[in-house]
């Protein structure tokens, strides 16, 4: 009996987590939970027993009365875990390259068209989750079960990140386009350039993403050092013709 609760817990734990992988929640809104459970097919008790190790994990927060909360992936973090996922889809392409059946054929097909939709759509969520099941498909065809089992533990620590990701995604689906006809072919050089440039599309996105937080950042704190006059209408100090006159004051105008 324990041994089943225990099966259970870890298998509710895995499909919550592969929610947030897909983007099925979005950073800083609350967590449905009696939705999770519907869905699920399970009572709230395992579900809530995720929701503490996700919080463990740095994934979630919870609130007293409120619930539980989705957190940002720092980009940093977004940045590791592409690069890592980067030398593992390459190796699982090369394996495939060789070994792909006409059946996974088919089901990447498939994905590339849900892909489509989605994009015509602007759904990043069923985005999201094609994207997984494509990538999947070709870590099933490398025959290699430590390495699918890596891509899938890999999975699970890619939760949504900062940043408009909907515009890049007809380039990454044009590569995927390349990787499929570079599978039916048996072309491993050609499936290997495809993934390549893929991974380095996704990094550049998001080293663009990080540069721009930096730059904005940076930019608000010269403001607030700028800005200092205002602090003494901020503290309330002084009359309110005062106050207005400081706002009004040309220099500070022209400073600004």
């Amino acid at each position: 009996m324990k041994r089943n609760k225990e099966l259970l817990s870890e298998k509710v734990y895995r499909a919550v987590k592969k929610m947030i992988a897909i983007h099925r929640f979005q950073p800083g809104l609350r967590l449905n939970v009696e939705k999770i459970t519907r869905e699920l097919g399970v009572s709230r008790v395992p579900v809530w027993e995720a929701i503490r190790r996700l919080q463990q994990e740095g994934i979630v927060r919870t609130i007293p009365n409120r619930g539980a909360f989705l957190l940002e992936n720092p980009l940093e973090r977004s940045l590791e875990i592409i690069e890592i996922r980067g030398h593992l889809d390459k190796l699982a392409g090369r394996l495939a390259s060789e070994r792909i059946s006409d059946r996974i054929l088919e089901q990447l097909a498939q994905s590339l068209h849900d892909q489509l939709q989605a994009i015509e759509t602007a759904d990043l969520g069923a985005y999201s989750s094609a994207d997984l099941r494509f990538h999947g498909l070709i870590y099933e065809a490398s025959g290699n079960s430590y390495l699918k089992e890596m891509f899938e533990s890999i999975t699970l620590q890619m939760l949504p990140a900062r940043g408009e990701w909907l515009r890049i995604l007809p380039s990454l689906y044009m590569d995927h386009q390349e990787i499929i006809e570079g599978l039916a072919n048996r072309d491993q050089g050609r499936v290997e350039a495809a993934l390549t440039r893929h991974v380095e599309l996704a990094m550049n996105h998001v080293k663009g993403l990080l540069q721009s937080a930096n730059e904005r950042k940076e930019m608000v704190r010269r403001m607030r050092k700028n800005f200092s006059p205002l602090k003494a209408f901020a503290k309330g100090t002084g009359s309110l013709k005062q106050k207005i006159d400081l706002l009004s004051n040309p220099v500070l105008k022209t400073k600004r």
